[in-house]
């Protein structure tokens, strides 16, 4: 029975990438390994993988009785519902350590960068194994979508580093161009549905006891959203209801003014004044240079939970 490599639910790129990287990786040290989602694809991952002819992985939704290994998560809210009848050989991350626990030691890789394929470059590099020129183009593009651009407050000197080597072996030559490609991809938003808009990037975590889940689009104009946001609110204040969750964000990022327009369904949105210092109107708030949920939201609103 093959390994099973795969990200957290609603994927994005990066899980979607390091899924086929890892795969790839283990399989020339040995180990028979398949990437897989948890769900179905993004534009945007479509688009990544289309524009390197890279195969997308199997989705599956059941992993009981299978060895796994885990990339971009740790959290047992974004990992399968049965993960805890699995056998999990490692983690490969670049997020908070979760509250996934194993019966055996495993394989960590776990770094403070930008994305979860920077760890997996690293780790290439490390066992001395090359990079095909298609996974390297996927690799690349992850980099860039979870850094965007390296405009994110999570972007290190080690994701540009693993991006200028990817680019070459891609044969990419402008990375500013690829990377605004995809989040022109990422920012179409005409005749997709509400929900499909809020799980397009989506987690869900436990604060304190309290379910909270933080979504987040992108885009390269904020005014692209203007005809969805009222169908945007009415949506997570729907899903709150359905998931009994204590509140939902859903972060409305404008990658070119370098700031986030957070949507608020939630019992108390005292938590969000409590966790940024800005006192939500209407159900929503702007907040000046917010770009990362990793390393920006969900660590601010943890605190203000607790």
């Amino acid at each position: 029975m093959s390994i099973l490599v795969f990200g957290h639910k609603n994927p994005d790129t990066d899980s979607v990438c390091a899924a086929i990287g890892l795969a790839d990786f283990k399989k020339k040290l040995g180990e028979d390994t398949v990437p897989a989602v948890q769900g179905e694809l993004t534009p945007e991952s479509n688009f990544v993988l289309e524009k390197f002819n890279v195969t997308a992985p199997q989705i599956v939704t059941s992993y009981a009785g299978k060895d796994v290994y885990l990339v971009d998560h740790s959290d047992l809210a974004q990992s399968p519902d049965d993960l805890g009848e699995a056998n999990v050989l490692g983690i490969v991350d670049h997020h908070k350590l979760g509250d996934v626990t194993t019966s055996q030691p495993l394989e960590c890789w776990i770094w403070p960068v930008g994305c979860s394929c920077t760890v997996l470059k690293s780790m290439y590099n490390f066992f001395n194994v090359d990079i095909p020129k298609d996974i390297a183009g996927i690799m690349l593009c992850a980099i860039l979508s979870d850094t965007v651009i390296f405009k994110s407050a999570t972007c290190t000197a080690k994701d540009k580093e693993a991006c200028k080597d990817l680019a070459e072996i891609a044969g990419v030559s402008d990375m500013q161009e690829l990377g605004m490609d995809m989040f022109k991809v990422k920012s179409a938003v005409d005749g997709t549905p509400a929900r499909e808009l809020v799980l397009r990037d989506y987690k869900d975590f436990d604060m304190n006891g309290n379910k909270v889940g933080i979504g987040q689009l992108e885009v390269v104009d904020l005014s692209i959203l203007d005809k969805v946001k009222a169908d945007l609110e009415k949506d997570i204040a729907a899903l709150k209801q359905e998931g009994g969750h204590h509140s939902i964000f859903l972060l409305l990022t404008d990658i070119m003014k370098e700031g986030s327009e957070v949507l608020i369904a939630s019992d108390d949105e005292s938590v969000l004044e409590k966790a940024f210092g800005v006192a939500p109107k209407n159900g929503k708030a702007w907040l000046e240079g917010v770009m990362s949920r990793k390393k920006q939201v969900v660590p601010n609103l943890e605190k203000a939970f607790a």
